[in-house]
């Protein structure tokens, strides 16, 4: 039996949850970064959205060189806890339309649909629609 296996990666993920929880964002360029005990600019950039992307903006860069590229972005301090509380509530979501189920960090996971997919590359294909579906209606 063939078999059909889902890769599910919540792009930009921190950056999306907070502009889920604040639509006032959407739109803007948007930075998540990790501040350093420091104070200051001082850290690093853990999450741009798409809009602080174009602007050269990248994951790991520092918040100094990011704030060069994209000084009218918003920036704002990683909630750790909230996005891990938020990756819970979607990666059971994808365990619900799974077979086998493999969670492999916040915002990633790999999902067996071998048997709900009936092995076919086309149903399986249905089954990433419905949960990209139930992701965002979550």
């Amino acid at each position: 039996m063939d078999r059909v296996i889902l890769h599910v990666d919540l792009d930009a993920f921190y950056a999306s949850v907070e502009e889920r929880e604040d639509l006032s964002l959407k739109g803007k360029p948007l930075v998540v970064c990790m501040f350093s005990a420091r104070g200051g600019d001082s850290g690093a950039v853990a999450t741009p959205n798409y809009e602080a992307r174009r602007l050269g903006v990248r994951s790991g860069m520092s918040i100094k060189q990011a704030k060069k590229l994209a000084p009218d972005a918003v920036y704002l301090p990683a909630r750790r806890g909230f996005y891990k509380e938020v990756s819970g509530k979607v990666m059971e979501i994808l365990r619900g339309h799974a077979d086998s189920f493999e969670q492999v960090s916040i915002d990633e996971a790999f999902l067996d649909v071998s048997e709900s997919g009936n092995s076919d590359f086309i149903r399986g294909a249905e089954i990433a629609g419905q949960i990209k579906k139930d992701v965002v209606e979550a």
